[in-house]
């Protein structure tokens, strides 16, 4: 757990999203895929969004 939290850290992500993440993700995740809910990888989706200009 706290190299998976450390991780979250290292990639600037809240550790408690993206476990929320990964939990409501995992279950219709193929197990070959695996590598995709790794903190790198998710990063993406829970970063937040620039702010849109208007």
């Amino acid at each position: 757990m706290y190299s998976l939290i450390g991780s979250c850290k290292l990639n600037g992500i809240n550790p408690r999203a993206y476990l929320e993440y990964v939990l409501t993700h995992i279950a219709d995740h193929q197990a070959n895929r695996i590598d995709e809910l790794l903190p790198w990888n998710v990063a993406k989706h829970l970063l937040p969004s620039p702010p849109s200009s208007g």
